[in-house]
């Protein structure tokens, strides 16, 4: 995993990464067919009126490689919404991932497996940001510019899941990887980002949870029509929130396009609802870690050669402090990320 540091002005930042990636001679195989090109045109108008900041990030990037603008801005656009010609397409669209939050005992931690092909785990990125104008946070990507999970300085954790979409349902608009970019440099709280993930389009299916250090928690199921919010549950005395690949709530199942078990993913679901009640609290790192890892039911046990988890996070809310194994969290050390906090 690489961790790069980002700072100052968007179109400066692009310049940078692009930079770095022509150094390390990365090339983009661009592969998208005239549906997926047309809705990241359409989508690119969308997404410069509310977070034409990104937009100039990733014009001084594509500009620095030499590549067309448009055609970049596209491929970010469909990840997570309409990659599906999947032989065709790099990155391959295949993605499983489990999310939660609680809060116990005064601590508020949130934690996510991010699995995906296993080529992945080593173009994968933790990022650190510190842009002009917005909040400073991490976020963790299996590409860049845009990412699945990440926390902010004043506490604000958000992160994605996918949920498959029926392909005549997907509209222009946001997909999940720039919602939460979004969310961590404009938002400060839950309440805050509900109010602004309430504006936007989104352009298919996704799972946004979001989790702040008071203690506050939600999972929103969006589709590119409706968007609802799940509160958490509590249990013994736990608050939690977790979502996984596809619709929870009775309301939302009739636009899950999935057979509902993605992945295992009523069953990972269920063993984070049932396991996280029984911590004590006293070691509460520890037992995310454990289970996280399997310990206690089945979370990252793929039996596919190209399936995997490819990365474990933690993040304590109050503290900013983030804990990552950069690997299969079955074989792989949790190590500490403590930049957000410097």
């Amino acid at each position: 995993m690489y961790h790069l540091r980002l700072k100052g002005e968007h179109y400066d930042m692009g310049v940078r990464r692009g930079t770095i990636f022509n150094r390390c001679g990365v090339k983009f195989p661009l592969q998208l067919d005239s549906f997926q090109l047309n809705h990241g045109i359409q989508s690119e108008k969308i997404l410069r009126q509310f977070f034409p900041e990104v937009c100039l990030e990733t014009e001084g990037f594509s500009r620095t490689l030499q590549i067309d603008y448009k055609t970049f801005m596209s491929w970010l656009l469909c990840m997570g919404c309409c990659m599906y010609n999947l032989e065709r397409n790099v990155p391959v669209e295949v993605r499983g991932c489990t999310a939660f939050a609680f809060s116990q005992n005064g601590n508020v931690i949130y934690a996510r497996n991010n699995d995906l092909p296993p080529y992945l785990e080593k173009l994968s990125n933790s990022e650190l940001y510190s842009p002009d104008g917005g909040h400073r946070f991490n976020i963790t990507t299996s590409s860049f510019i845009n990412g699945e999970e990440g926390l902010n300085d004043c506490g604000l954790a958000v992160a994605m899941t996918f949920v498959a979409t029926n392909l005549n349902d997907i509209r222009p608009g946001f997909n999940s990887p720039f919602i939460v970019r979004y969310l961590l440099e404009k938002a400060h709280c839950v309440e805050n980002a509900l109010e602004l993930l309430h504006e936007l389009p989104v352009s298919s299916n996704c799972n946004i949870l979001l989790a702040d250090r008071t203690g506050e928690m939600a999972v929103v199921e969006c589709t590119p029509h409706i968007k609802r919010i799940r509160r958490p549950v509590e249990s013994s005395g736990v608050k939690i929130v977790c979502t996984v690949n596809n619709f929870t709530s009775d309301e939302m199942r009739s636009y899950d396009f999935s057979d509902g078990d993605v992945y295992n993913s009523r069953e990972r679901y269920n063993v984070v609802m049932r396991t996280v009640p029984t911590f004590s609290g006293e070691n509460v790192i520890e037992d995310v870690q454990k289970l996280l890892s399997g310990d206690y039911g089945f979370m990252c046990q793929y039996n596919d050669p190209h399936f995997k988890t490819v990365w474990s996070s933690i993040f304590n809310l109050k503290n900013l402090a983030i804990s990552r194994a950069e690997g299969d969290p079955r074989r792989v050390k949790f190590k500490d990320d403590l930049r957000l906090r410097k």
